[in-house]
C-alpha cells in the first residue's frame, strides 16, 4: 500500500508489534511519542521488518489543543495515511488514584480525554481523505469495571463507548475503525504484577490485531474466549463481582 501507517504512543510494546506485521503491506512509518522518548530501537526494529521509511515525531497525547495541527501537519509531510495506531495510554495506581483526584483525573485524561480528541481529529482527516483505517485499543477492564483498577476500567468504559459510536458514524466514509478488547497484557506496563486468567503478551494482541484489520473488523478481542467470559461476568450478581481481583 502507498500510505502511512502513524503509530501513536511509538514506545508503545503493542504499538510497535503492530507496526512491525504492518511492515509487509506498508513501507512508511510514523513514530510519534512523548516529548524526549528515544525512539532509536524501535525505528531500527521497523526497519528490520522491512519499512523503507520510518520518521520520528514529538507527540503528547495530553495537549488537546496540538491533536489537530499535528495530524495535519503528519498528514501534510508524510500522508496519505492508511491507517493510525492510537497505542499511548498509562495504567496509572488504583490506590493513589483512589486518594488522589489529580492522579485519578490524569489517568482518566490520557486514557480518554486525549483519546476521544485525538479520534475526532482523526477520523474528520481520513473522512476528507476518503480512505484509511483507526485502530483503537480499548480494554475487558472497561466492559464491566471492577473495583480493583475502577479508574484505569472507567476510562476505557468511556473509550469502548466512543470508539463504538464513532464506528457506527463511519460508514459510507471509506474510513474503517477497528477496536480491539485485550485481556491482561503481560508487558512493559504491567511489570511487577501478577498475570490475570486467560492474559497474552504485546505480540499475541498484535497478531490478532494486524488479522482482524486485515479482515477490516469492526471488533476483536484478545483472546478471543474473553468474549463468551464477559457475556458471562456481565450476569454476574455484583455483591459476588465487587469481591473479584484484578
Amino acid at each position: 500500500m502507498s500510505g502511512t501507517v502513524l503509530v501513536l504512543g511509538g514506545r508503545s510494546e503493542i504499538g510497535l508489534a503492530v507496526a512491525q506485521r504492518l511492515a509487509g503491506d506498508h513501507r512508511r512509518f510514523v513514530l510519534a511519542a512523548r516529548p524526549g522518548a528515544d525512539l532509536t530501537a524501535a525505528t531500527a526494529t521497523l526497519r528490520e521488518a522491512g519499512a523503507e521509511t520510518v520518521e520520528t515525531a514529538e507527540f503528547d497525547a495530553d495537549d488537546l489543543a496540538a491533536h489537530g495541527p499535528f495530524l495535519e501537519k503528519v498528514a501534510a509531510g508524510h500522508g496519505p495515511l492508511d491507517v493510525v495506531v492510537l497505542a499511548f495510554g498509562i495504567l496509572g495506581d488504583q490506590a493513589r488514584a483512589e486518594e488522589d483526584a489529580t492522579h485519578a483525573t490524569a489517568i482518566v485524561h490520557t486514557d480518554y480525554v486525549a483519546q476521544v480528541g485525538v479520534l475526532t481529529h482523526a477520523a474528520n482527516l481520513l473522512r476528507a481523505q476518503g480512505h484509511g483505517s483507526l485502530v483503537v485499543f480499548s480494554s475487558v477492564a472497561g466492559v464491566r469495571v471492577r473495583r480493583a483498577n475502577y479508574v484505569y476500567g472507567s476510562a476505557k468504559a468511556g473509550l469502548d463507548g466512543f470508539a463504538s459510536g464513532l464506528a457506527d458514524a463511519l460508514p459510507g466514509s471509506g474510513v474503517h475503525l477497528l477496536l480491539v478488547r485485550p485481556g491482561f497484557v503481560i508487558g512493559r506496563m504491567t511489570e511487577g504484577m501478577s498475570p490475570a486468567p486467560f492474559s497474552s503478551t504485546p505480540d499475541q494482541v498484535a497478531d490478532a490485531t494486524v488479522a482482524a484489520l486485515r479482515k477490516r473488523r469492526g471488533v476483536v478481542w484478545v483472546p478471543g474466549v474473553l468474549r463468551p467470559v464477559f457475556f458471562g461476568m456481565r450476569l454476574l450478581p455484583r455483591v459476588l463481582w465487587r469481591r473479584l481481583p484484578r
